[in-house]
Parts: C-alpha cells; structure tokens; sequence
C-alpha cells in the first residue's frame, strides 16, 4: 500500500481537488489519500500563511506526524503545493518516496514573467486594487488556471460556497504570494520525482516545467489541452501518470 498527501496551490484549499483524490484511489491499488490545507487555507483559514515555503513545509511535516501516519509518503503537489512538496523532501528527506509535481515553477531555473505570464498581470492587478464580488473572483480563478468549457456554473456555485464558508484574507493571500515568490531550489530533491505539465496553461507557462525536468533528469508528461489545474480538467491522465510512474520507477526494483 502506498500513502499518498495531497497539496494545493495559492489561496487554494483540499476540497478544489474536486473528484481527483477519489480518481487517484481507484487507480492505484491500495493507496490511502490524505489531503491537507496549507496555513491561512480551507480549514486553516484562521491561521497566519508563513512567508517562508519551508515553513509550510515544516507544518505539513508535523501535522502528518501528530496524525500518526508512518513515513514514507508520495507527495502530489501543484503549484505552491508543488514548492512546499520540494522544500519538505529536501528538509524532512526520510519522510518522502517520491513527488508528482504538477505545473510549478521555482527559482532560479525560470525568469518572474514565465512563472506568472505577463498577460495575467493587469487582471490581477486590477483583482488587487479594485477587488470584486466572491463570484468575480472565483469566475476570474477559473478562467486562469482551468480550459473546462462545458457548464462551469457548478463548479462555481460550488467555490463561491466554499469561499463564503472559509475565506482566506487578503492577507495571507499575499503572504503566500510573497512566499513563492522568494522561494529557490537549487539543488534537486533527493526524491524521485515526475513532473506533470500542461501545454495550454495559461497561468504559469509550461517552459518553466519543461526545464525543470530537464535540469533534474526527471520524469516528464505535458498534457496538450488541460489548464493549469490539471486534476481539474482531465483527473484520469494524471491518475494515470502517477500510477504508470509509481510502478516503473517507485516500486520496481
């Protein structure tokens, strides 16, 4: 059997894996699904964001242990998540077998205007300055990191629901900007690793992936239509890469 934690993105918290967890658990056999909010998310919402990735790391490292879950674990991480996966496999190396990182991005190995496209820059800006209704909001997050275009009214019902239930402050959706943005990897993880990336990612461009990959002599997949949240748009083919990778590399001696 293998473990498997489940880490978001910015301002994001474990219910936006929507279906993804249960698609992960049919596919792999036997696998146990933990999904965890990063500080100042979801049900942490209440908690102060660190400034630091290695901090949140840290917090995930301990929550796991206080849950008394036995080591080691499969990390699958986007995004931030995917920092936080690669700051605690470096910290805490006895606690990871391997991490799936999906559509991330880090210093020093990618330019600021690849990791956030320049196109984005006066939506957020304006998002930043002006603000907008919870529904604006989430509208405008579903556009950025999804290519679903069939019926996205109940995903969004559904976010606006879990926006009003567990905001996260303006606050500490900056301090976790702030935190990817300063956080460097130089070295690569002593996990194995596999990292997933999309095409038509329209929020962090695909490149940054791609040479990460390619730096660290990883394993790599692109998807050629999904948006940046992957799981979102197509669950199975990542359920499926991570599965097909876990068997070659991760259990096959």
């Amino acid at each position: 059997m293998s473990t498997w934690i489940l880490l978001r993105g910015l301002t994001r918290e474990s219910r936006h894996w929507g279906v993804f967890p249960h698609v992960l658990r049919s596919t792999i056999a036997d696998a146990e699904i933990v999904t965890l909010d990063l500080p100042g998310n979801g049900r942490l919402n209440q908690m102060e964001s660190p400034t630091r990735v290695e901090q949140m790391a840290d917090y995930c490292h301990a929550e796991i242990q206080a849950r008394g879950l036995k080591p080691p674990y499969f990390l699958l991480a986007m995004s931030l998540g995917a920092m936080v996966a690669m700051a605690w496999s470096q910290r805490h190396v006895e606690d990871i077998a391997g991490c799936v990182l999906i559509n991330t991005s880090v210093r020093p190995f990618s330019p600021f205007y690849q990791r956030l496209r320049p196109e984005n820059y006066p939506i957020l800006l304006r998002q930043a300055l002006l603000g907008s209704s919870l529904a604006e909001h989430e509208a405008m997050i579903l556009g950025l990191t999804s290519n679903l275009t069939d019926n996205p009214a109940p995903i969004l019902d559904t976010w606006v629901a879990w926006r009003n239930e567990c905001p996260v402050s303006r606050r500490n959706a900056l301090r976790q900007l702030l935190a990817a943005g300063r956080y460097r990897m130089d070295e690569k993880p002593a996990a194995r690793l596999l990292i997933l990336a999309s095409t038509q990612d329209h929020l962090v461009n695909p490149r940054c992936s791609r040479r990460l990959a390619l730096r660290w002599k990883t394993d790599f997949a692109e998807h050629p239509s999904a948006g940046h949240d992957i799981p979102l748009d197509d669950a199975q083919w990542v359920a499926n890469q991570a599965c097909d990778w876990l068997a070659r590399k991760c259990l096959v001696r």
